[in-house]
C-alpha cells in the first residue's frame, strides 16, 4: 500500500533555534517527474544537497538515488497529478511520452502537470530541448520565433505555451530550461549516445547523422541538471525560458574524437560511419527510437549553435558547464561501467509455457 502523502510545509513545532537555511532545507519538498537520464540527474543533485526530494513515474522505476521516495500516478491525468504532488514546494517536469506518441500525449501531459503544480502551489521547472524553433540559420537563442513544421517540433511548442500561459494567468509560477542534444551517463538514446559512446567502449565505429564537419552544441545531462535545480530557486527565472550552460561547441567529428581518445580505443579509420540525413527517414540504419529523429535531420546538416548567453550573465558563474573533455571522460566512464555489469551479469533462459504470453 502506498504511503499517504505528508505535506513537508507544516513546520509547527520546529524548534525556533533552527537557523534560516535549516528551516528551508525542512520545509523545502521537492517532486521529480519521471526517472529518466535528466529526471534521474535532477533527483542526484537535490539528493546530494540533502533535499527531500519523490520522483513521480508511471511504472515503478528499476533505480532511484538514495533516499528518494516513489509515487507512482499517471499525471497525464489531471487529478491523479494532484494526488502525487501534494505537499510539493517544488515540482520538476522531466517526462515525455513514448517518442513516436508526442502529438497524441504530450499536450495532456503537460497541463496534467500544470494542474498539479497548480494545485500544490508549487513552482514548475520543465525541461525541454530545441525542436520548438526548427530550422535556423542562426544562432539558437532564446526570442527565436517557434518555426517549426514537424508533427514534433510543433508539439514541443504547443507545450511550451500551454505552460507560460498558465504562468501567465497566474495559475503557477513556471520556468523553463532548455538543452540541445544530451549526452551523459544514462543516456543511451540519442545522437550520441549508444551509437557513439556505446560504439566507442565497444570497440566499433560511431555512427552520426549529416556532416560531421559541422559545429554542433551538446548538452550534457549533469550540468542540465544543475541548471534545472537553480532556476527552481531564482525569482528572476519565473516566465522566462533559458537555454542551459553547455560546454564548448565543437564540430561532431571533434566531438567522437574525444569520445575514442577517452575510451583509448581505435577500431581503425575512418572510425565515423557519417550517413547523410535522408537516412534518418530509412530502415535498416537506426532503432526505432532513433528513427523518429527524421524530422530533426536539419539540425545535423547546418552547423547548430545554441547560445546560453542568457543564462550566463542572469546568474554569473552559479552553473558552469563542465568541460568538453571531461564530461566526454565522465560519460566514457558509465558506459565502460554498464559494459562491465553486462560482463559479469549470468545469463539466464527463461521459457514460456506454451500458449503463454509474455506481459508487458
Amino acid at each position: 500500500m502506498d504511503k499517504p502523502y505528508e505535506s513537508s510545509r507544516d513546520v509547527t513545532g520546529l524548534d525556533t533555534a533552527l537557523s534560516p537555511a535549516r528551516v528551508r532545507e525542512v520545509m523545502t519538498r521537492h517532486i521529480v517527474v519521471g526517472a529518466g537520464p535528466v529526471g534521474l540527474a535532477v533527483m542526484e543533485q537535490l539528493r546530494e544537497r540533502g533535499e527531500d526530494v519523490a520522483a513521480v513515474t508511471r511504472h515503478e522505476p528499476e533505480f532511484l538515488p538514495e533516499g528518494v521516495e516513489s509515487r507512482l500516478a499517471d499525471v497525464l491525468y489531471p487529478d491523479r497529478a494532484v494526488a502525487a504532488f501534494a505537499g510539493a514546494d517544488v515540482v520538476y517536469h522531466c517526462a515525455q511520452p513514448p517518442y513516436d506518441e508526442w502529438p497524441e500525449l504530450f499536450p495532456d501531459l503537460t497541463r496534467g502537470v500544470v494542474a498539479g503544480a497548480e494545485a500544490a502551489g508549487a513552482r514548475l521547472v520543465v525541461a525541454e530541448n530545441l525542436y520548438m524553433y526548427g530550422p535556423a540559420q542562426v544562432r539558437l537563442t532564446e526570442d527565436l520565433p517557434y518555426a517549426a513544421t514537424g508533427p514534433k517540433g510543433q508539439t514541443r511548442a504547443e507545450c511550451a505555451d500551454i505552460v507560460l500561459d498558465a504562468h501567465e494567468a497566474g495559475r503557477i509560477e513556471a520556468t523553463i530550461g532548455r538543452a540541445s542534444d544530451f549526452f551523459g551517463p544514462r543516456v543511451r538514446e540519442s545522437a550520441v549516445g549508444e551509437q557513439v559512446f556505446g560504439a566507442a567502449v565497444a570497440g566499433k565505429r560511431a555512427k552520426v547523422f549529416g556532416d560531421p564537419r559541422l559545429a554542433h552544441t551538446y548538452t550534457y545531462v549533469p550540468d542540465f541538471a544543475r541548471a534545472l535545480v537553480l532556476l527552481g530557486e531564482r525569482d528572476e527565472a519565473l516566465g522566462e525560458v533559458w537555454h542551459v550552460p553547455n560546454p564548448e561547441t565543437v564540430s561532431t567529428r571533434r566531438f567522437v574524437d574525444l569520445v575514442y581518445e577517452a575510451a583509448d580505443i581505435d577500431p581503425g579509420f575512418p572510425h565515423i560511419i557519417a550517413a547523410p540525413g535522408v537516412a534518418l527517414t530509412l530502415g535498416g540504419y537506426l532503432s526505432a527510437p532513433l528513427k523518429g529523429l527524421a524530422e530533426m535531420r536539419y539540425a545535423f546538416e547546418e552547423p547548430y549553435v545554441v547560445r546560453d548567453a542568457k543564462f550566463r550573465e542572469a546568474f554569473g558563474d552559479a552553473v558552469e558547464p563542465t568541460p568538453l573533455r571531461d564530461a566526454v571522460a565522465e560519460t566514457v566512464a558509465w558506459y565502460e561501467s554498464q559494459r562491465d555489469e553486462a560482463d559479469a551479469e549470468p545469463i539466464r533462459i527463461e521459457t514460456l509455457p506454451e500458449g503463454a504470453a509474455e506481459s508487458a
